[in-house]
């Protein structure tokens, strides 16, 4: 209701007089995206297959990815403990 009142300045009949796609285009409102269907998910897995990472990687630390040695054992990068 605010959005329609303050924001569109509209009167309050113009207002309860809208559809909900009405107020949405007013709005700027875009269409919600498209449900995950089989055929959609299974494009997307054609798209983007899974590939094994290399050896010894993991989840939680993903190939390529570097941490300090600080953070690593615990403490925060330059603290002294």
């Amino acid at each position: 209701m605010r959005a329609g009142l303050q924001d569109l300045r509209l009167h309050p009949d113009q207002f309860w007089a809208l559809t909900p796609a009405e107020l949405a285009l007013m709005l700027g409102v875009g269409p919600a995206p498209a449900r995950m269907t089989r055929d959609r998910l299974a494009d997307l897995a054609s798209r983007y297959p899974d590939t094994p990472g290399p050896p010894g990687a993991s989840i939680a630390e993903p190939a390529g990815e570097k941490t300090d040695d600080d953070t690593r054992q615990g403490r925060a990068a330059g603290a002294d403990g």
